[in-house]
């Protein structure tokens, strides 16, 4: 599922101003300089891409079953959601 996490990395980079190459999937939100309006926007584009549904609360991002601890475990939790949908 590379095209997966190559589209995420664009996504997230583009919302950080950042180019692709500087996003690593060690890095947090807070790292990569994405506020909480930036993950909103970019879980919306992400949901967008993939025709898929995150379960997100941004109002209680810990409650959520969606991991946002690091890009790579963005990454791991929508391949998950894409492979269901398949």
């Amino acid at each position: 599922m590379t095209e997966v996490r190559d589209r995420i990395i664009q996504i997230v980079a583009e919302q950080a101003m950042l180019d692709p190459s500087e996003v690593k999937l060690e890095m947090t939100p807070q790292e990569i300089g994405i506020d909480s309006l930036g993950l909103v926007e970019s879980i919306f584009a992400i949901e967008e891409a993939f025709d898929i549904s995150v379960p997100f609360n941004a109002n209680e991002p810990e409650k959520s079953d969606f991991d946002i601890s690091s890009l790579g475990a963005i990454v791991s939790a929508v391949e998950k959601l894409v492979a269901e949908k398949a």
